[in-house]
């Protein structure tokens, strides 16, 4: 098949990409090369393996901050994933990256994430040998277990970037620092819009001076945020917020942490959810081979704690109350 069209992408990267920019004929590659695609660049078709493969769709049911709301406005580990790629995608346009790249990083970026967001992944933490972490169970995702154990077989690029979106992270490509600092203006944004849905915080209660410098409503927020990175970081070969912004950035996520993630009704049902992962953790240490083979295939190299995480993690939050409950529930007797 003819590939002038993949080779046309190719060029237009090459004529208008920002010298720092990852291009895409020079990826360091797949662990397991496949021939080119005639249409698709290399980070287009991670792009896609993503969006189309089953942890990205059971993101639809993953809670971000509220656990089962009631509504159909909250956001969802998928909403969150999908307001990432927005802003990386902007960021990335802005700044002449690779927006095709970014996007692969930001679609794949939580596909390891637990039922119950971050309540689940701390008792997966606590729990399994060696801990447990979102970012890197999303690698695992891509290279172990999606395709019915085969993984995603995505470029090296893109694998950095999901591996190195946390704070703690250090990219390899800018693209990747641009999803990583998208991720945090995603959530701080969303997770305020959300609490004032539920009326567990106002606009008037954020601190003055993030008001002030950030922004006094969600579009001015992310519009202020973007623009202060875009300004910072053109033409330079590096991605962030001038200092003072980012000062107040953190002033707003401390604020957060102290008023939404630790201390509010919002998290109420918390500790229930908690002991449904850790029921499941132990009775699957007890029963591995009630798991598919996608799963069982890795016990040996992985040993069963690690499995049975990996099972646990790929659920929904209803497909983990509804595995508790066919578990442990006594069912009227027929």
């Amino acid at each position: 098949m003819d590939d002038s069209y993949r080779k046309m992408i190719e060029q237009r990267e090459a004529e208008t990409l920002s010298p720092y920019a990852a291009l895409s004929v020079n990826t360091r590659g797949r662990e397991h090369p496949i021939s080119p695609c005639p249409i698709r660049t290399d980070f287009i078709r991670d792009r896609d393996r993503i969006l189309h493969c089953k942890s990205f769709r059971r993101l639809k049911h993953k809670t971000q901050v509220f656990l089962s709301p009631v509504g159909d406005h909250y956001r969802t580990r998928l909403t969150h994933t999908l307001e990432v790629a927005q802003i990386a995608r902007t960021i990335s346009r802005g700044l002449r990256l690779n927006e095709d790249l970014t996007e692969a990083i930001a679609m794949g970026h939580d596909l390891g994430h637990t039922p119950f967001g971050h309540s689940g992944e701390k008792v997966l933490d606590d729990l399994v040998p060696g801990g447990f972490e979102h970012n890197v169970q999303s690698l695992r995702v891509v290279e172990k277990l999606e395709n019915d154990g085969a993984g995603l077989n995505l470029t090296f690029e893109v694998r950095d970037g999901i591996i190195n979106h946390t704070s703690k992270g250090s990219p390899a490509t800018l693209e990747g620092v641009v999803v990583s600092l998208s991720d945090r203006i995603a959530y701080i944004n969303h997770d305020i819009d959300d609490a004032v849905r539920a009326g567990i915080l106002s606009e008037d209660m954020l601190p003055d001076t993030c008001r002030r410098r950030i922004g006094a409503s969600h579009g001015e927020r992310i519009n202020n945020l973007i623009v202060n990175v875009l300004n910072e970081s053109s033409g330079r070969p590096f991605v962030r917020m001038t200092d003072d912004m980012w000062r107040e950035f953190n002033r707003l996520r401390d604020f957060l942490f102290d008023n939404l993630y630790h201390n509010s009704r919002a998290k109420s049902e918390e500790s229930k959810a908690e002991g449904v992962i850790r029921a499941l953790y132990y009775y699957y240490i007890d029963h591995i081979d009630d798991l598919p083979s996608d799963f069982t295939r890795h016990v040996p190299a992985d040993g069963i704690e690690r499995v049975a995480a990996d099972h646990i993690a790929c659920m929904t939050d209803r497909y983990a109350i509804d595995d508790y409950n066919r578990l442990f529930v006594p069912k009227d007797w027929m």
